[in-house]
């Protein structure tokens, strides 16, 4: 049970209907898109990109590749996207299909570039062309060897194999080429300037945007006002250490705005904009923190991946949320093992076991 309490600000109590969108902040437009998972919504955000050359719009982040979105952002581009205010870019944190899914459709349909972190294309690319299938070290067999050490039973491991590849269902095409953009790098949209910073675990290079100007952080999946984003290891680097990378990336957001963080107006891709960031930040740690103190007690005795998910997640989930609890167990064991706390080795079954 998490014992620590975090409350965020929350500057609105409604949310922008399907095809609508709402000002948080001067020119930065939110909306909101559905999802067919439980987590039903993702947050993206429309900003006004009036410069030089013209007005015109910025996005960022698409959504997945459904009907149903590709709908909503046609009565976007309706009320919004006109010959003398066109779309200019578009801009995606990170390569999940929720934030990458429509990336290929929206810069075709425009003639945009894309711009985004090179790793985060790299995988977005390479995930889109693997579609699980082919001759010999194929996608299905490493998800059918990752799960297997994991501890997945027969009908666990077929679930398993089954989703390899399925990320290309869910993205239209990565597009070829992209324009690359790094941590500390700065631009302007709309007269303003904004910041990249890169955050590291649930992704390989998250990319947050801050505007000092604005006092606005978007914040993608990286800071969460409600839930911890997911920080799994996956069959394509099963030997990764995520959350190690994720709790010291969370320093990077720290003492942002003038005002002090607690006035940083936060835009998660999840839930609502809020403020209060120290705070979320602290907690995220925290709650990490006793994880990682609960997976140790599980380590008392040897466990493979399954025994330690099913110690850690005791509610009951679903197929998605299983590859997520899966991924979150393993990448707790790994921080433990990597401090030295724990340590692994393979059973005659081929199952790692885990131990004090």
């Amino acid at each position: 049970m998490d014992k620590h309490v975090y409350i965020p600000n929350y500057d609105y109590d409604t949310v922008p209907e399907t095809g609508e969108t709402l000002a948080v902040a001067p020119g930065v437009h939110w909306l909101r898109m559905p999802l067919p998972f439980q987590l039903d919504h993702i947050n993206l955000w429309l900003l006004e990109d009036n410069d030089a050359d013209g007005a015109g719009w910025t996005i960022i982040d698409t959504g997945i590749a459904t009907d149903e979105v590709k709908a909503a952002w046609e009565t976007i581009f309706q009320k919004h996207f006109t010959p003398e205010k066109p779309l200019k870019r578009v801009i995606v944190t990170h390569f999940h299909p929720d934030h990458l899914g429509l990336a290929g459709w929206l810069t075709e349909r425009f003639d945009v570039p894309l711009w985004m972190p090179r790793e985060e294309w790299c995988w977005g690319r390479m995930l889109c062309l693997d579609t699980g299938e082919g001759a010999g070290g194929t996608l299905k067999d490493a998800f059918r060897k990752f799960y297997h050490a994991a501890g997945f039973d027969a009908d666990m491991l077929k679930s398993a194999v089954d989703r390899a590849g399925r990320f290309s269902r869910a993205v239209s095409v990565v597009p070829p080429s992209f324009r690359s953009i790094g941590d500390g790098e700065r631009f302007q949209i709309g007269g303003r300037e904004w910041q990249v910073i890169i955050g590291n675990g649930h992704s390989p290079e998250h990319a947050c945007l801050y505007c000092p100007n604005l006092d606005v952080l978007i914040s993608g999946d990286q800071v969460l006002p409600k839930i911890s984003p997911n920080i799994s290891v996956w069959p394509q680097e099963p030997e990764a250490d995520p959350l190690a990378l994720f709790l010291a990336s969370l320093e990077k957001f720290r003492g942002l705005g003038t005002g002090g963080a607690d006035d940083t107006l936060v835009l998660p891709s999840h839930n609502y904009p809020f403020r209060g960031l120290e705070g979320r930040l602290d907690y995220l740690g925290a709650h990490h923190v006793e994880r990682l103190e609960e997976t140790l007690a599980i380590c008392a005795q040897p466990v493979n991946g399954v025994d330690a998910l099913r110690a850690l997640f005791k509610r009951e989930l679903d197929t998605h949320q299983l590859f997520f609890a899966t991924g979150e167990a393993l990448a707790h064991l790994h921080y433990l093992m990597g401090q030295g706390k724990i340590r692994r080795w393979c059973n005659p079954d081929g199952v790692y076991l885990f131990q004090r």
